[in-house]
């Protein structure tokens, strides 16, 4: 992707632009983001309500009855008539399910994928919506079909109605108002107030295409975790607090300082190999959902699959590929790349596809490793 030339998608402003001007900073509306031809490809909802039936794809159905609002987790065996007003389902993670869907997703790639997540379907009646509410990540809003009234503000109150399903927003104070059309977005930055209702016409069909935001006690709750898993193997078993020098005390329920001390030793050590960590990271920001399995194949020798009979390479729409200097990530696991090979793997995971023009050079371990990818199911030939 050319970042520093005008997008459609951006309201013809560049990537480069946007992310500078907008992003995590104030809203951007963009008129014909996506053109209607596009659009005609991507679900309908009975496409979407097809999906929301199924045991492996995370779905939502909200109804706004007698002043309440109702959450039910799908699979969704049975939904509301058409014509009954204010519902909505959320379908979650269509982007590795429909293939039109899978490359919109990839139009917004300007941004890094450890911060890309997934694209979720919305579904509306008439007056349907899941009310007033923040997203604690980017948001942008994809309208697909029918029309959607949004009502937007910054607001600093985000105080949450108690005793709801879902999160709403107890006094939401909208600023703006946009009626989106088909092929109109909507960006929002993180924590910005929102409110979307369907309008009353032709199917309301919404796409969120959404970011990953850990928060820091999260990632390093999950890092630490990680990095205690394989603490035995990096650090010394055998060592063991010792006190020779320590004094007879009158006051023993006092901590020793150089027990104190000895466990922050102890701490630095297991957090002191910053290689450690990019691994865990990369580890972690690849790792599959869990609702996310492959179809795995006949395993078979690199030596004896037809490299040459393969036009290209590409990744699989649910395999996760990402590097950093020193390493290659796929799909929860790491391994150690350099020279041609590693900018060979950095080429797969930034295209999400090789050429066989770029084949031809892999040396014979990476191409051992393509064929183990390829019998796990993580990239097609």
């Amino acid at each position: 992707m050319k970042i520093n030339a005008p997008l459609q998608l951006l309201g013809n402003i560049t990537p480069l632009e946007f992310m500078a001007t907008y992003w995590q900073k104030k809203p951007l509306l963009v008129r014909g983001a996506v053109a209607l031809q596009a659009l005609s490809s991507l679900p309908s909802h009975s496409d979407l309500f097809e999906l929301a039936s199924r045991e492996d794809v995370p779905s939502r159905l909200v109804e706004f009855k007698k002043s309440k609002w109702q959450l039910t987790h799908g699979p969704q065996s049975k939904l509301p008539s058409l014509k009954t007003p204010n519902w909505t389902l959320l379908v979650q993670g269509v982007d590795l399910l429909d293939a039109a869907t899978h490359a919109l997703l990839e139009q917004f790639r300007f941004v890094p994928d450890a911060r890309l997540d997934d694209a979720m379907f919305s579904f509306a009646t008439a007056g349907g919506g899941v009310g007033p509410h923040f997203d604690s990540y980017d948001v942008f809003l994809l309208q697909t079909s029918g029309s959607r009234r949004w009502r937007i503000g910054a607001q600093k109150n985000l105080d949450l109605v108690d005793g709801a399903p879902l999160k709403i927003l107890a006094d939401f104070k909208p600023s703006k108002e946009y009626v989106l059309e088909a092929g109109d977005m909507l960006y929002l930055p993180p924590r910005y107030a929102h409110d979307g209702i369907a309008m009353v016409g032709a199917d309301c069909i919404t796409c969120s295409i959404g970011f990953r935001a850990p928060k820091r006690v999260e990632l390093a709750r999950e890092l630490m975790d990680r990095l205690s898993e394989d603490l035995a193997d990096r650090m010394d078993e055998a060592l063991l607090y010792t006190d020779k020098d320590q004094a007879a005390t009158d006051a023993p329920a006092q901590i020793p300082d150089a027990l104190q001390a000895f466990a922050h030793k102890a701490l630095q050590a297991a957090l002191g190999n910053k290689l450690d960590l990019q691994i865990h990271l990369g580890e972690y920001l690849t790792e599959p959902k869990p609702e996310v399995w492959f179809e795995a194949k006949e395993n078979k020798n690199s030596q004896e699959m037809a490299w040459s009979k393969i036009k290209s390479l590409k990744l699989d729409a649910a395999t996760r590929m990402m590097f950093d200097a020193k390493h290659i990530f796929i799909n929860g696991e790491s391994f150690a790349a350099s020279g041609a090979d590693a900018k060979l793997m950095r080429k797969l995971a930034n295209e999400r596809e090789l050429p066989a023009a770029d084949l031809a050079t892999a040396s014979s371990g990476a191409c051992e490793l393509l064929g183990e990818w390829m019998a796990a199911g993580w990239c097609h030939g």
